[in-house]
């Protein structure tokens, strides 16, 4: 533990609520020079964070789904600031505010009255929702800056489309046997296919590889080290997801991504305007978090996915 000042930020969520922070957690960097930045997120999320360059340590904090920790292994004096990119609260104010922080910086919200916080916008982009809260309390903060830097190990499958079936919740997962039938007939084309999924996903994984005659070089179930995957995505042909973690790591890598959004709208979670990035939505909005492929993720077609992706500019030499 440093002796200087600490600023401690919270969002402790997953792979791609992370990347759509590291703005903020950048502008923070920038804007307190001389504080230790500590990140109250997962613990297998630290690669990602070094990758960020704005944090200086992680402290593990996870809850599960997209709750709110009950406790922060804290030690040592109060954080001088304590940020809440976290959610609107008020459980995780709460949870920063009873580490009695010099200041916290946080959205308002009437059930914490002592929060003087910038009004929260439940249909604002996640990357732009974070930086407004810093510009708020005068940090100047850029959602653009959401790269990655390229990774220094070699892609283990360099030049591939990879496809990603699963997702944090059944309802934003586009069915195993429309990829299936992407991967093949981007086979038939002459492109390399390979297949990626969680730690908690190999079902899916080798359900959608066997339905598409995938040999075992190109399966990569099990949930690879991020080391790994970041390298496969930055040497990637393109990737296709639904709206994931994987899909904000093409965007952080600049690969060229086909994501298929629904129940979410693109204009929450979707990439940046690039031409690298085709977004395919048919909405209405539903439950991020519904037991079963929401409606509007159903209505996209393999062609469709086919389409945009002959439509991705080709990759630079």
């Amino acid at each position: 533990m440093g002796a200087g000042p600490r600023l401690l930020v919270l969002r402790a969520l997953g792979l791609g609520d992370l990347l759509a922070g590291v703005p903020a957690l950048r502008a923070l960097r920038r804007g307190f020079p001389g504080h230790e930045l500590v990140l109250a997120a997962p613990a297998e999320l630290a690669p990602v964070a070094a990758a960020s360059g704005a944090v200086d340590r992680l402290l593990p904090a996870s809850a599960p789904g997209r709750a709110v920790p009950r406790t922060l292994d804290w030690s040592g004096p109060p954080p001088d600031v304590a940020v809440d990119l976290h959610g609107n609260g008020p459980p995780s104010h709460h949870l920063l505010a009873g580490l009695r922080p010099g200041r916290l910086l946080a959205f308002a919200h009437p059930r914490t009255p002592g929060i003087e916080g910038p009004p929260w916008y439940a249909d604002e982009h996640e990357r732009d929702r974070w930086c407004r809260l810093l510009r708020w309390y005068g940090v100047e903060a850029d959602p653009a800056d959401l790269r990655l830097p390229r990774p220094a190990g070699p892609s283990p499958a360099p030049g591939a489309v990879v496809l990603h079936p699963g997702a944090g919740a059944p309802a934003r997962c586009w069915p195993a046997d429309r990829f299936a039938a992407v991967a093949r007939a981007l086979r038939e084309r002459g492109h390399r296919v390979v297949v990626t999924g969680g730690a908690d996903e190999g079902d899916l994984v080798a359900t959608l590889a066997k339905r598409a005659g995938l040999p075992d070089t190109d399966v990569f179930g099990g949930g690879l080290p991020f080391d790994r995957l970041s390298a496969l995505v930055a040497g990637a042909r393109a990737v296709v997801s639904g709206d994931t973690g994987i899909a904000h790591l093409a965007v952080a890598h600049a690969t060229a991504s086909v994501t298929l959004c629904g129940p979410v709208p693109p204009s929450r979670w979707g990439p940046p305007a690039d031409p690298r990035h085709r977004v395919l939505w048919h909405g209405p909005a539903g439950d991020p978090h519904g037991r079963h492929p929401d409606p509007a993720l159903l209505r996209i077609s393999t062609g469709e996915v086919l389409e945009a992706l002959r439509a991705l500019p080709e990759p630079s030499s």
